[in-house]
């Protein structure tokens, strides 16, 4: 089993920083909304952000070497856990940053698969070991994370049972949806399914899987994808998931769709920081780094 995880955060959060009209946010947590990334949000007791649960269930699972990928102007993640570009201890989680850099003429990051490929560059270490790579803006379970750790495929991803996500059906529906053969290998993502869709894209159990970004890899067989990934033509982007499919068409059967069934907190706009921050209370009572 790895031991390595690889979280997402250096993204524009542009989303969140959207105005809204709330009644049910502070001052404070709207200005953080505006001005922090997203898994940096203090939802938790005493001001803490989402990101110190996320790294919670990663220490329950098993990861012991975390690279959280941020932003040039992420210096605000090393005042939470550790000054060090590389090998900060926190709670015995050995905490590493890589940077993700704006290309030149480009005001917003180039998308998740660029992250990655950053990170990658700069820990090359990784493109001979497997890892796990996530989102920094969504709670992932301790059984998820260890789930990825424990699968013996060499890619694999989180495939969430869509009936069983908290979310409203109108945001639900706009989720892309994976198509898995007999035996839960990945076959296609389809982007934006339309209703007609959902029939030819249920599992052998009869449920639609989504996936919220948790993914495992082996870096060796990736790297060549993540290098050459292709730029989305509607989002300008370059993403990950386009980077797992080219894979899996040169390498049948390397992905595999581990089902899932619970929901995940997610932090995208400002409307989610109140349900949020009632999950913790609700779930999380204490952060308890020792248990």
């Amino acid at each position: 089993m790895h031991d390595n995880l690889i979280i997402l955060a250096g993204g524009a959060s542009s989303r969140m920083k959207k105005e809204v009209v709330l009644n049910n946010l502070t001052e404070e947590e709207i200005a953080q909304a505006n001005e922090r990334s997203k898994g940096l949000i203090g939802v938790g007791p005493n001001g803490r952000p989402l990101l110190d649960y996320l790294l919670l269930n990663a220490k329950k699972a098993g990861y012991k070497n975390i690279i959280i990928i941020i932003g040039e102007q992420g210096e605000l993640f090393k005042e939470f856990y550790g000054n060090q570009d590389k090998n900060n201890d926190f709670h015995g989680l050995n905490i590493s940053f890589a940077v993700q850099y704006i290309p030149e003429g480009r005001v917003k990051p180039f998308g998740t698969a660029d992250a990655l490929f950053q990170a990658v560059a700069q820990y090359p270490e990784m493109n001979t070991q497997s890892y796990s790579a996530c989102n920094s803006d969504n709670l992932y379970s301790t059984a998820a994370l260890l789930a990825l750790r424990e699968t013996n495929s060499p890619n694999a991803f989180i495939g969430y049972d869509r009936d069983a996500l908290d979310f409203p059906s109108e945001r639900i529906s706009r989720f892309a949806i994976a198509k898995l053969d007999e035996n839960n290998h990945l076959l296609d993502i389809l982007e934006k399914p339309t209703a007609d869709d959902l029939e030819k894209y249920k599992d052998s159990e009869g449920k639609l899987r989504v996936s919220m970004n948790a993914f495992k890899f082996d870096g060796a067989m990736l790297y060549p994808y993540l290098k050459n990934c292709p730029v989305n033509p509607e989002r300008d982007e370059k993403e990950l998931p386009t980077v797992l499919l080219n894979t899996i068409k040169d390498n049948p059967n390397t992905a595999l769709g581990i089902p899932f069934s619970e929901h995940v907190p997610d932090l995208t706009a400002k409307e989610d920081i109140a349900e949020v921050k009632e999950y913790l209370k609700k779930y999380y009572p204490e952060l308890n780094w020792e248990s």
